[in-house]
């Protein structure tokens, strides 16, 4: 696919990803001149109508919507047999990537993703749409912070709640269990896989796990999913709650659609954040000492209401009392003003160091520069002179070459206090891992066992007398070669294909033997037809090659027989010697026996020859002219 030019507009660069149903590629719009996504179906599956119409079925689901928090879709179509979708293009990772890499988020992090992600859901409930297939491989994480929910593909209408005869959609790890014991899917089934996605980002486990997909399903159907907090002591109660809630087993206690859900994430952010109680504590003093205490002492100093008789006992010069008491009370108001006035000043002082701490000085937060495929040198000064500490340490990548950076920690983007410490990752290169032994297995089950693997599109099909087929019989590596038992994670690998065995068509007509072997997927030639005496004419004698390996459209030589070699017997005898008659026979091959003596023949006339003239024998029978 890689340089094909699609419906005459959208040029392929790149793949991205394979998926179960199609393979994502990056490619340009040459008419809008911009770098799109296009997901084309895989050409297995262009013949089924339930996948074609499962594949159109998301182009208009993400039509649909109009969300930041949802891939755009631009465009569908059908370019020959290929069925495709073209979408916004988002360099970035998906969440499983993100999860893979740190194992699990913190409380922070994993409200930011989940109010991104309930935001686009919420807006596909509103317009009617239920996912179906939340998982964390479905929510992008693009490098400009973006964070989208994107892979309609299994998404219907609300009113479309029951999947006749395809109970289990989606990933079963994200299954509610109203889906697997009975096969509806609503609102509510989006909002339980949005919990175990929570559960998941909290914990950096599912909360399920078994050998077999019935054994996580049965504890969908039968289990309460368990608090995260009972795995990660440093999840707040809210998240608790929140997951608690949308993961109830039955559907009517948990929220009705993604909206009740944002709304109630929303309530809980600042707490989870740490920052309401925090405000709170901030105000409380400039409440108490300037909005209640000032001002309610300073009226009850001036009321006009307060008479003599209420301040002090009465003297010999009540004028001159009252003048001392209204002096002294003028003098605590004074104070208390200076206090006032010192607080706010220390308050001011506070809040102007606490913005230059964090705004521009060592508390300020920067954003991690990209260092990915620079040497470890090179993306240290580029870290120090960002303002970061750096630690060094190793991983195995599968892209970049071992010995430049792979990454950092927090990622690329990501913003970190000033002088805080940033782990840069350098590459071991790609992991080596052992091959699974998939020979044997039909081709879907071979690709899904070669998962950490890069798998060719296209099979390479070969004829097999002992493999069944649309079995794989071998695999190469990314040369063409034998593929050794352990491999680089992410090597190219390409399946080879059984297509069953070679059509034998000796025995058979040559018209018929011609059909099979075009039927077959190979090319006929014809190779010199050949008398024989035990295959009557026109049936075919053999067939060259006729063992493995071969390939479809490889070609097979057929020779078709003659039937006997038979020649008409000339007559000899009409005045010829005996000498002469054996030069016309031996020249048609034929064996010449006499009872003439060899001396006289040339001067006896041959009178009687068997077998007789006009007669059709074998070439190189034994013909008889005699005397007499």
């Amino acid at each position: 696919m890689i340089g094909r030019l699609i419906d005459g507009r959208y040029q392929v660069r790149s793949r991205i990803a394979r998926g179960g149903m199609a393979t994502v590629y990056l490619a340009t719009d040459l008419r809008l001149e911009r770098r799109v996504a296009i997901k084309i179906m895989h050409g297995h599956l262009a013949d089924d109508n339930t996948f074609k119409t499962r594949f159109v079925q998301e182009a208009r689901s993400a039509a649909r919507l109009a969300h930041p928090n949802v891939v755009n879709v631009f465009d569908q179509g059908q370019d020959a047999d290929m069925a495709y979708l073209v979408m916004e293009y988002l360099p970035g990772i998906t969440l499983r990537d993100l999860l893979k890499d740190y194992k699990r988020l913190t409380p922070e992090q994993t409200v930011d993703i989940m109010d991104a992600v309930v935001a686009g859901l919420a807006a596909a409930h509103q317009a009617g749409i239920v996912h179906r297939d939340l998982k964390p491989e479905n929510v992008l994480l693009a490098d400009d912070g973006r964070i989208k929910l994107g892979d309609f593909g299994l998404a219907r209408a609300v009113s479309a709640n029951t999947a006749t005869g395809q109970a289990l959609l989606g990933t079963i790890a994200y299954l509610s269990p109203e889906l697997v014991t009975r096969g509806v899917a609503d609102a509510r089934s989006d909002i339980y896989a949005l919990g175990i996605m929570m559960y998941e980002m909290l914990t950096g486990e599912q909360p399920y796990v078994g050998e077999a997909p019935m054994q996580i399903a049965y504890q969908h159907a039968n289990d309460s999913v368990p608090q995260p907090s009972s795995k990660n002591p440093a999840v707040p109660h809210e998240l608790d709650e929140l997951v608690h809630w949308a993961t109830a087993r039955d559907p009517n206690e948990r929220p009705s659609d993604a909206r009740e859900l944002l709304l109630r994430l929303r309530e809980i952010e600042p707490l989870v954040r740490g920052t309401a109680d925090a405000a709170l504590l901030a105000t409380a003093p400039v409440t108490s000492a300037m909005g209640e205490t000032a001002p309610l002492a300073a009226t009850r100093v001036l009321d006009p209401a307060i008479s003599s008789a209420a301040v002090a006992p009465a003297t010999d010069e009540p004028g001159e009392t009252d003048a001392s008491k209204l002096a002294a009370t003028a003098q605590r108001r004074h104070r208390r003003g200076y206090w006032i006035f010192a607080f706010v000043l220390l308050l001011t002082g506070l809040a102007a160091g606490t913005g230059w701490y964090f705004g521009a000085g060592p508390g300020a937060l920067q954003a991690v520069p990209e260092t990915a495929t620079l040497t470890p040198d090179a993306a240290t000064d580029v870290l120090e002179d960002a303002g970061f500490a750096v630690v060094l340490d190793e991983r195995n990548d599968p892209v970049v070459a071992e010995g430049l950076v792979s990454g950092t920690d927090p990622a690329a983007g990501a913003r970190a206090q000033r002088g805080s410490a940033v782990r840069l990752f350098v590459s071991l290169g790609p992991r080596i891992l052992t091959v699974p032994q998939v020979l044997g297995m039909s081709e879907a089950d071979a690709r899904a066992a070669l998962g950490e693997f890069t798998v060719a599109d296209e099979a390479v099909e070969q004829f097999s007398a002992d493999a069944a087929a649309g079995t794989v019989i071998a695999l190469l590596d990314g040369g063409g070669a034998p593929l050794p038992p352990t491999y680089a994670e992410r090597g190219a690998i390409t399946l080879v294909v059984s297509v069953g065995p070679i059509p034998d068509v000796t025995g058979l007509p040559a018209a018929d033997a011609e059909a099979a072997l075009v039927d077959a997927g190979l090319t006929v030639g014809h190779g010199e037809d050949v008398f024989s005496d035990d295959v009557e004419a026109g049936i075919v004698v053999s067939q060259t090659p006729n063992a493995d390996p071969m390939h479809p459209g490889d070609t097979v030589t057929l020779v078709v027989s003659k039937g006997p070699d038979l020649v008409e017997v000339p007559n000899v005898i009409t005045g010829q010697t005996v000498a002469q008659a054996r030069a016309q026979l031996e020249a048609l091959e034929f064996a010449v026996s006499s009872n003439v003596p060899e001396f006289l023949e040339g001067a006896v006339v041959a009178t009687v020859q068997s077998p007789a003239a006009g007669e059709r024998v074998k070439r190189g029978s034994e013909i008889q002219v005699n005397f007499g």
